[in-house]
């Protein structure tokens, strides 16, 4: 999986939980073959997702699940044997009006991740605090760019559709696999949208 630069993660529909199959992305952008499956505790209050190696649900390849922080909650990022591998956060300070995640992976990288355009932010804005529309889906597509230092070292986009698609883009070969995925899963399952 550390191979592979390009990811589709696509939202299956389940009534009973959240579930999600990641895959390698073909060239032309299309599902290759899958690489993880993931899905969601339904009634967490701190959110908790499962990734594991294939459909079976045997395996675990990561999961998240969160504690509290100085504002909101940290997502610990755990491997199969419970070891804390990354971390993510959302900052409130600076998700104001456009949406700012730190990512982070000890002795690696420290990721900023932004919301690239900010007129799609202000609509996200805005249609969260009308009366009654917070609860119908927001499905304007986004992307988010993660930095470090200023660098594009990785990229979120949410695709727009009748399904719910992200496409994963790490442009840095030190970057976890599995944390940028559950980071990833984490932007659906936490309901950034």
């Amino acid at each position: 999986m550390q191979s592979h630069d390009t990811f589709v993660i696509k939202k299956k529909l389940s009534l009973t939980a959240g579930e999600y199959v990641v895959s390698v992305a073909r060239p032309d952008g299309s599902e290759g073959e899958p690489v993880a499956y993931a899905r969601e505790k339904r009634l967490s209050l701190r959110g908790q997702v499962t990734v594991y190696t294939d459909a079976s649900r045997k395996s675990v390849l990561a999961a998240f699940k969160g504690r509290d922080h100085e504002v909101g909650y940290m997502y610990d990022v755990r491997d199969a044997s419970g070891q804390p591998f990354g971390s993510f956060y959302e900052d409130a300070g600076a998700s104001f009006l456009r949406r700012t995640w730190q990512v982070r992976q000890p002795g690696t990288v420290k990721l900023t991740g932004r919301e690239r355009s900010r007129v799609a932010a202000f609509v996200r804005f805005v249609w969260e605090f009308v009366p009654y529309l917070e609860y119908v889906p927001f499905i304007w597509p986004y992307r988010f760019k993660y930095t470090e230092s200023g660098k594009p070292l990785m990229t979120v986009t949410k695709k727009l559709g009748l399904h719910t698609r992200y496409v994963l883009e790490i442009l840095a070969p030190d970057i976890d696999r599995r944390l940028a995925i559950a980071h990833t899963l984490a932007l659906d399952a936490l309901e950034v949208d």
